[in-house]
């Protein structure tokens, strides 16, 4: 995660009892780029994301003495910029919103080499492609729990839905995911000679860094 999840109930809890305007600066700074990376799963527009952070933000602060019963509000801040992105949607577009239902050999390599990065970088790039191409919940709930450290309970409820559909879709995700990168490692580029094990080496390293914790 980008934040620490322990310094947000408490900065929350000095901004709402005690107006204090640094604790909401270091809370503004410890989830707004994870916000504005959900708000841009919606919209796709970073300006905007920006300002529909940012408009969330000011709310809170304007409304903070009312909002002292908010017990997890890194939670309740996605949820309303997830609500505030999709506002956003219906007002200025005509996109429309449909929600998902529920060997025993050994290789030893140096992960430093040239070739190893550089065909890494390259997996990379056509995995986070794939990733894009993925259904719009299922991109979300997978980039949620991959890359903000979401638990299943925590996107459940941002998204609105049951923690078993949230663990279905991320299943889903991964077994799409994986067909990607068996497509990658068997394009013809990939089986060259010499090649072939230093692309399934950084398959396994990639796929570790993705699906370890799934």
């Amino acid at each position: 995660m980008n934040y620490k999840k322990e310094h947000i109930v408490p900065l929350w809890q000095r901004i709402c009892f005690n107006d204090d305007v640094k604790a909401f600066e270091a809370f503004y700074y410890l989830l707004y780029d994870a916000l504005v990376r959900f708000s841009m799963m919606y919209i796709h527009q970073r300006e905007e994301a920006e300002e529909i952070v940012t408009d969330v933000f000011v709310k809170s602060w304007m409304n903070r003495s009312n909002m002292q019963h908010v017990e997890r509000p890194d939670t309740y801040f996605f949820v309303a910029v997830k609500n505030q992105s999709l506002n956003h949607l219906k007002k200025f577009s005509s996109i429309h919103i449909v929600p998902v239902e529920d060997s025993k050999e050994v290789d030893l390599i140096d992960t430093a080499d040239p070739q190893v990065q550089l065909e890494k970088k390259e997996l990379h790039f056509h995995l986070d492609q794939s990733i894009d191409t993925l259904p719009q919940q299922c991109r979300i709930i997978f980039k949620l729990i991959k890359e903000d450290g979401l638990k299943y309970k925590e996107v459940a409820e941002i998204l609105n839905i049951s923690p078993r559909t949230v663990q279905t879709q991320l299943f889903r995700a991964m077994q799409k995911l994986s067909v990607c990168l068996a497509g990658y490692a068997a394009a013809p580029s990939r089986r060259a000679s010499g090649g072939n094990i230093v692309s399934k080496i950084v398959m396994a390293l990639v796929f570790s860094e993705y699906f370890s914790s799934l």
